[in-house]
């Protein structure tokens, strides 16, 4: 059984740093494409970043810069480092996992001085 959870979470200042992990189970993690999603209050769930089994990453705009995803294969484990925080971070982010269309159950990040 797939299982994906995220950790990380909290609170953060403007301008401030966080960083997300999620803890994979029951995939094969390696050869698998990992993503973070993030859905703010009254908005749709969007795509932010992705990272390949061969170690690419790709973005989405809003966070080009800013955030960074990195895995770590022997601890079946993504991050997303999130610096310069603005408000409108603010959201529930969720991991997803290519295989199985698999999700994690998501964690708030609030951004607010």
């Amino acid at each position: 059984q797939v299982q994906l959870v995220e950790s990380g979470g909290g609170l953060v200042q403007p301008g401030g740093s966080l960083r997300l992990s999620c803890s994979a189970s029951g995939i094969f993690f390696s050869i698998n494409r990992m993503g973070w999603y993030r859905q703010a209050p009254g908005k749709e769930r969007e795509l932010i970043a992705t990272i390949s089994s061969q170690f690419f990453t790709n973005y989405v705009d809003s966070v080009k810069g800013r955030f960074t995803i990195s895995r770590d294969n022997a601890q079946n484990t993504v991050y997303l480092q999130m610096n310069s925080v603005k408000p409108e971070d603010t959201a529930v982010y969720y991991c997803h996992a290519a295989q199985g269309n698999s999700w994690g159950k998501g964690i708030l990040v609030t951004v607010s001085s």
